[in-house]
């Protein structure tokens, strides 16, 4: 049986290339290594060949591609007879949209806000602009609606099998409201000319059989579907009449038929950059085709996690990762509903339950104490290690290197302003948008609040977010919390002091809606009041907002502009952070100990910007700033002639040119080859468009971007790195020592900023990942790999216990990571190290340390000691 607590995870990708077949075929391999539990992506039912499995369609089937239920099931016994555990990646905020592979929200667009899903999605119906009626904006086209209608891209098409009509723009579907059949038939007869035959006067007879508004409606419908299928010759007439809504050039009155029609759906299209401004529909993010959920509904709750409580009553979950929990309206009520239904599906068992959460928390901010939560998924860890690993006495050069080559300021927080507003005033605008209109509605309710106009109280609450220094706050509808209450009131303060208009008071209204003191009992009079659900429901859509708005504005922008130092620029990180003292690393360390000393701890995962063998090099740059500052200086001159200008453009710019340098430091192979060389074109112009400078995703500008993925390839056949000798300092294989040390801390151990190694017990859930190197290394290195594994446990692996072709993410996990991750599970496993409850300290040693110490010994009884190297 698997233990209760992981001692180790790992992470596996599945999809189409990598099934629940291949993922039983590692489990050999993973139990060698120390694993206690497979720590699975997705594997609900996602978009077809979807690689990463977080577009779900339907949360309870089980992925086809991956094997379906029968495959499922070999998985299973195999971590069964292993004594491995199983833990799901699960995705409760969001769901795969558009396309034709959702029924949930298929039945949206054919119902709208009577279909049983309506409430499932969150869709603020009554803000779709130009509209009288409630409805949803679609922003799938690729030109403007006008164009794609005249050009012919929409198309009325009628399914046989199930008697419905849908319009459909290349591969999305698009149901026609069942309440237009009647018109439709009626046009589609007369478009044939078939009014007189057998098949034409049974249509006609069906369409004026349901007479009324909305008819048929959702309980007539199926009847109605189904009468018209049994129709013999329908299929024939209905083929032959839809040329009716056949638009096109030259197609005038066909092309209006069809606009008329889809004017009276459950739905509006629009161009796909409609969604920066108009989108009435929570995204992932700026993601269109990701959904949010409404988990916050007792039903959408339920239908989402029916499988997962199969899978828990049948034993074959052990723990569940929460993906994104920040995008919920109420984490804290969404997690005590997980834990009583993981606690009712398992019966009398009651078996521990492993449950850790997705979340990114800022410097000084404490893990929410939300039900049945073990930890986050260590972000946090990840950083404290790096900066643990941080030489202090080199970022001084580092800062005036960056000064010199970028021409910025080492100062991060004007980066992260600008970054924020232009995020807010470009991918996430429509979301904002939302909260303003809201705003402005709640104010306009009230006769002591109407006077404050909606564009100053949009750009009071512009100032809010942008001086919002966490992802979110914690507010229930029974108001914030003293720590929330806090953070809402300095960032309140903050924004009025950067206010310019007439009237402050629209702060003081702005704080009382987002901390619900405008609708607190004590204020209820006889007059009337502002309206509760209005405000609550702001409220609480801030932090919905808030989370996605750091994210997108911090890790997707900010890091991609401002290049300091690349190691610090990673997932909950902060890049202007400087080295973290040892004290302070054992502060932290003693209060995970006592508040989450089951989370997870990991130097590496599918979020993360960059594995441990990049950071580990570029984190020497810190001990070795001076040369690093003359060689950019003598790479700068070398590449001058690379330098793609036109007008006032310049490609890369300097700041990118020296966050390309660092990036080929980090990445760079023992050989160049081809497929190196496309992978950093390809990140170049990711990171590039990221940035959201000189291009960007929403308006690319190919003149800059040529010279963005010409200047790496360029820089590689000339060889301008390879040609000085003092690379190999950056690049010395000695030097992914430190990769090693990271893994070191990562799980017990970690040393000091004097280059002293400490000895210590430490805490966390090792998550380790396998994750695919830019240059995939040879066949003879999983042989290499089984046999470490052999070695360390006394029985030789073969190499068919492992296959090369099935594991999901070729890897350089070298024998001594091999070996720090079998010891520390085995210290886990033997000492309980992570149930031990204190961390102490101990001696330091005054070189740096290969190896854990044998055996897991110890200078307490039952206490192991890891040595970690710096």
């Amino acid at each position: 049986m698997p233990s209760a607590i992981p001692r180790a995870t790992y992470r596996l990708q599945l999809n189409e290339n990598f099934t629940f077949d291949d993922a039983a075929a590692v489990v050999p391999y993973l139990k060698a290594l120390g694993i206690s539990h497979v720590y699975a992506s997705p594997f609900l039912k996602a978009r077809a060949h979807s690689q990463h499995g977080y577009d779900i369609v339907d949360h309870n089937v089980l992925n086809p591609e991956l094997g379906g239920e029968a495959a499922f099931e070999r998985f299973s016994s195999t971590l069964k007879q292993n004594d491995l555990g199983l833990i799901l990646d699960f995705v409760p905020n969001h769901m795969g949209v558009h396309f034709a592979d959702n029924p949930w929200w298929l039945d949206v667009l054919e119902w709208g806000e009577t279909s049983p899903y309506a409430d499932f999605f969150d869709i603020d119906w009554d803000l779709l602009p130009y509209r009288t009626k409630g409805g949803v904006l679609l922003p799938i086209l690729g030109t403007s609606y006008g164009k794609a209608l005249d050009g012919g891209e929409i198309e009325l098409r009628y399914d046989a099998k199930e008697g419905s009509f849908s319009a459909w723009y290349y591969e999305h579907r698009l149901p026609i409201a069942p309440e237009r059949y009647s018109e439709i038939l009626r046009v589609i007869v007369g478009e044939a000319q078939a009014e007189h035959d057998v098949a034409g006067r049974a249509i006609l007879d069906l369409a004026t059989r349901y007479t009324g508004l909305r008819r048929p409606n959702r309980l007539e419908a199926p009847a109605f579907k189904a009468a018209l299928r049994a129709i013999d010759g329908a299929d024939a007439i209905i083929t032959r009449g839809l040329g009716a809504y056949r638009a096109g050039k030259g197609r005038e009155a066909q092309t209006k038929a069809l606009h008329y029609l889809l004017e009276r759906q459950h739905y509006r299209l629009g161009h796909w950059r409609l969604a920066t401004s108009e989108i009435n529909y929570r995204r992932f993010f700026d993601i269109n085709t990701l959904a949010g959920l409404r988990v916050e509904n007792l039903q959408t709750f339920k239908a989402i996690h029916a499988l997962v409580r199969r899978l828990v009553a049948e034993g074959k979950l052990q723990g569940i990762r929460l993906d994104h929990i920040d995008g919920l309206r109420d984490p804290a009520q969404y997690c005590q509903r997980l834990l009583r239904l993981i606690r009712e599906a398992q019966g009398e068992t009651r078996e521990p339950f492993y449950l850790v959460m997705e979340k990114i928390l800022g410097e000084g901010e404490s893990l929410p104490k939300f039900a049945g939560m073990q930890g986050t998924t260590g972000y946090e860890w990840l950083n404290l290690i790096s900066r643990v690993l941080l030489d202090n006495n080199g970022l001084d050069t580092l800062d005036e290197t960056w000064r010199q080559a970028s021409n910025i300021a080492p100062s991060f927080d004007p980066v992260l302003r600008a970054a924020k507003q232009r995020v807010m005033e470009t991918l996430l605008a429509s979301e904002f948008t939302v909260l303003a209109r809201l705003l402005a509605r709640i104010a306009g309710g009230h006769y002591a609040t109407r006077d404050f106009s909606a564009d100053s109280l949009r750009q009071a609450l512009e100032l809010y977010v942008l001086h919002f220094p966490v992802y979110r706050t914690y507010i229930t509808a029974g108001g914030p919390a003293p720590n929330d209450r806090a953070v809402i009131a300095d960032t309140i303060e903050k924004a009025r002091a950067d206010w310019f208009g007439a009237n402050e008071g629209i702060f003081d209204f702005l704080q009382d809606v987002l901390t619900l003191d405008l609708v607190a009992p004590e204020r209820a009079t006889r007059r009337a009041t502002h309206g509760r659900n209005r405000v609550r429901r702001f409220a609480l859509k801030v932090q919905q907002f808030t989370g996605p708005m750091m994210a997108k504005s911090l890790e997707d922008t900010a890091f991609y502009r401002y290049h300091r130092l690349l190691a610090l620029n990673e997932v909950g990180g902060d890049a202007a952070a400087t080295s973290l003292p040892v004290k302070t690393f054992h502060d932290a360390m003693q209060a995970r100990a006592k508040d989450s000393p089951h989370g997870m701890t990991a130097t590496a995962t599918h979020d993360t910007k960059r594995g441990e063998d990049a950071r580990a090099r570029l984190l020497v740059l810190s001990e070795l700033a001076g040369e690093w500052a003359s060689l950019v200086g003598r790479w700068k001159s070398f590449n001058a002639r690379h330098i793609v200008t036109e007008g006032n453009m310049r490609a890369p710019s300097p700041a990118f040119e020296y966050m390309l340098y660092q990036a080929l430091i980090g990445a760079w192979p023992q050989t160049i080859d081809a497929d190196f060389l496309a992978r950093m074109k390809a990140y170049a112009i990711k990171a590039a468009r990221e940035a959201k400078a000189e291009t960007s995703w929403l308006n690319p500008q190919p003149a800059y971007e040529r010279g963005v993925e010409i200047f790496p390839g360029a820089d590689s056949r000339c060889g301008p790195i390879t040609r000085i000798p003092a690379v190999d300092r950056f690049l010395c294989p000695a030097r992914i020592a430190d990769r090693h040390s990271q893994l070191a801390v990562a799980t017990h151990a970690q040393g000091d900023d004097a280059g002293r190694a400490g000895l210590l017990s430490g805490h966390g859930i090792l998550g380790l990942l396998s994750r695919r190197s830019r240059q995939p290394p040879p066949r003879r290195f999983q042989g290499a790999r089984n046999g470490a594994c052999g070695r360390r446990n006394g029985a030789a692996l073969e190499r068919t216990d492992c296959p090369c072709h099935r594991w999901p993410h070729q890897t350089r996990m070298d024998p001594a990571s091999i070996g720090i991750a079998q010891r520390s599970s085995r210290c886990v496993r033997e000492r309980q190290l992570s149930a031990a409850g204190g961390h102490r300290p101990t001696s330091r040693l005054h070189h740096r340390v290969r190896a854990c110490s044998p055996q897991g010994s110890s200078d307490r009884r039952g206490e192991a000691m890891v040595c970690a190297i710096h």
